[in-house]
Parts: C-alpha cells; structure tokens; sequence
C-alpha cells in the first residue's frame, strides 16, 4: 500500500480545528548585525554579470525593501526573489560598503 504525501498538512478528526496558517509563518527579520549576507558575482547568457545578494533572514516585504535601496543607490535594475537579491552589472565592492554603513555583516564570496 502506497502512502500519499500530505503536503505537511497534518489531518486531525477534531471538526473545529483551525489549520489556517499552517506552516504558512515567515521568518521574523534577524537586525543587521546578526545577517551573515554573502555577495556573489554571476555570468549569464550573453556575458552579462550579475551581483547576487544572498543569506537574508527574515521577511519578504524586508528583502524587498533591502534590494529596493541597494537597486537605488547602485543606479541599476535587478529584483528580488527567494530570498536573493540581483542587480544587473558588477557592483560588489559598492554593495559591500553600502551593506556595511547599513550595519550588516557582508563578505565578498567566489564566483
């Protein structure tokens, strides 16, 4: 007999439980001093270069508003998603002293 996977819901015969928000919690947002956020740079199709932001603990609308900034101040595009932070073109040593006056811990990483 075949077991199906529940989807990380799990059943209870009680008719009031309430299973709402489930599972569904996001992590509350670690303060700038506790983030251990890596700075990469990425090839992509074409030879573009990419800056990816990643380690980020804590809410999405957070992340958002982190990338947000970086994208402004950086005076590039890019996005945000997963819990990485992308900005078009190479900017790793300005990222890196934008995350520091910011107060987060931030290390340049390989590749």
């Amino acid at each position: 007999m075949k077991k199906r996977p529940t989807g990380g819901l799990v059943y209870s015969t009680n008719p009031n439980q309430n299973v709402s928000g489930f599972g569904d919690r996001e992590p509350s947002t670690l303060p700038p001093p506790q983030q251990d956020l890596r700075v990469h740079l990425d090839r992509l199709k074409g030879n573009k270069e990419v800056t990816r932001i990643v380690g980020f603990i804590g809410k999405g609308d957070d992340l958002s508003d982190l990338g947000r900034t970086l994208k402004s101040k950086c005076g590039v595009g890019g996005n945000t998603k997963d819990g990485v932070i992308l900005l078009q073109g190479d900017h790793r040593d300005k990222v890196l002293k934008l995350l520091a006056e910011a107060g987060y811990k931030a290390k340049k990483a390989g590749g």
